[in-house]
């Protein structure tokens, strides 16, 4: 298969999460428990059948599960955002983890902090903002997501401090994920969840864990050995947009939106636009002036990709 067909569907299948978790009646922390627990299962099991599971050390793979247990808080928050607002709402509130990523970034790594950078995505927060405004409904839903697209930028900036060895990183944050989740669900359950899914929830955990989950990360790894990061990148920022169009046809969440949202869209799409741009400008200056400093620069957007490969 052509490794842009690969890239696509990978997309196609992360727009498609968030419809997955306004269809399933479950709960959102039930939703993520199944969801993380099954896809573990299944990859451990593909894992064993090859003969390649994964041998960390025990301090390494510790660390890979607590950010894994990172994952499942994202997990929870952006689901959370979704049942309390819709599948549109919370897709979008996930562009900011641009802007989460700038201020963190500097803070953790030592980095220098960009007030390019800032300026470009406080454009998505003018858009959130104007968002937050359309329905007071959703205001509840809109936060959850804004707090999702936080704990996802940490995520993403711990994730790339440990194994490189994407076997190793997906086994052991599915497997921290799982075990935060199994300590959060009987708050649930206390609370009245429901904790057996119906008949079709059962089909749509499967396909969320299996192909939009597993699958995914195959796909999206597959396509990196091949893409560049930008273009890689540039296709992830559809993912909202995939994900608004499967809720328009899939849920019928039209009638749900109106004008404010839009402008909140577009302003959101124009950051991501405005921060492509910023990267091909590094880009060549980089590869121009410091060989060595594209190099880093190419590996550091690489990692972050594989970690963008299983965020939904």
């Amino acid at each position: 298969m052509n490794d842009y067909v690969k890239l696509h569907i990978s997309v196609l299948l992360s727009g498609l999460t968030g419809v997955l978790g306004k269809l399933i009646s479950l709960s959102e922390g039930m939703l993520v428990f199944y969801r993380l627990w099954l896809a573990f299962i299944i990859f451990a099991f593909m894992l064993f059948l090859a003969n390649k599971l994964p041998k960390e050390n025990f301090k390494s793979s510790i660390k890979i599960m607590g950010i894994g247990a990172l994952l499942g808080a994202h997990f929870l928050l952006f689901f959370a955002s979704i049942k309390y607002a819709n599948v549109s709402v919370g897709v979008v509130c996930y562009s900011l983890v641009g802007f989460f990523t700038v201020i963190f970034e500097p803070l953790i790594e030592k980095t220098r902090f960009s007030v390019k950078d800032f300026c470009i995505s406080l454009v998505a927060v003018l858009g959130i903002l104007l968002i937050f405004n359309f329905d007071s409904g959703f205001r509840i839903g809109i936060l959850l997501g804004v707090l999702s697209s936080a704990v996802f930028a940490l995520y993403t900036i711990f994730n790339k401090t440990v194994s490189k060895d994407t076997k190793s990183l997906l086994f052991y944050e599915l497997l921290g994920g799982s075990i935060f989740m199994s300590a959060v669900v009987p708050f649930y359950i206390m609370s009245g969840a429901a904790f057996i899914p119906l008949v079709n929830d059962f089909w749509y955990l499967f396909i969320l864990a299996f192909f939009c989950t597993i699958g995914l990360y195959i796909l999206h790894i597959q396509a990196l050995k091949t893409i560049s990061p930008f273009t890689v990148s540039l296709c992830g920022n559809l993912e909202p947009v995939y994900g608004i169009l499967f809720a328009m046809f899939l849920t019928n969440e039209v009638r749900d939106l109106n004008l404010m949202f839009y402008l909140g869209l577009m302003l959101i799409i124009l950051s991501i636009v405005f921060q492509s741009f910023g990267f091909i400008s590094n880009k060549r200056k980089c590869k121009t002036n410091n060989p060595e400093n594209y190099a880093k620069h190419h590996r550091n957007v690489v990692g972050l990709q594989e970690c963008r490969s299983v965020i939904r």
